[in-house]
């Protein structure tokens, strides 16, 4: 896949203030979105889950803290868990994101295009310990 860039709006779930951009990586081998402690931090975003521990490229096992935002990029939006980077580590678009945005990644047009319909559960199958009875 290739690497590209974009910008990323992050502002806090609980404050609609004011929102910090930032450029990111977009890396769908990430799991958690990674963004600077500064910008979450301007964008009262707030720590909610301290010391979660990731695995890094290396191997080397790191803890971060996490917290919740709201995150908007190429006219795509949703909320999700961001990781309080430091400095030396990457700003990331990461896999979750992507999947909240209903978004893959176009890695010949390094862009994001939209996934289409999101799937949903059908009522037509019922299981049968979900009947009255059993």
């Amino acid at each position: 896949m290739g690497i590209f860039s974009l910008e990323c709006e992050v502002r806090s779930v609980r404050d609609q203030g004011e929102a910090a951009r930032v450029r990111v990586l977009v890396d769908s081998g990430s799991e958690f979105t990674w963004l600077p402690r500064a910008a979450l931090e301007r964008s009262a975003v707030s720590v909610v889950k301290a010391g979660l521990r990731f695995v890094m490229a290396d191997g080397r096992t790191i803890t971060r803290p996490v917290g919740y935002a709201i995150l908007r990029a190429s006219g795509f939006e949703t909320v999700d868990e961001v990781v309080f980077a430091e400095p030396g580590d990457l700003s990331l678009l990461g896999a979750r994101t992507l999947e909240g945005f209903g978004a893959v990644v176009d890695a010949r047009g390094k862009r994001l295009v939209a996934a289409g319909p999101h799937p949903a559960a059908s009522v037509a199958c019922q299981p049968s310990w979900g009947a009255p009875g059993r």
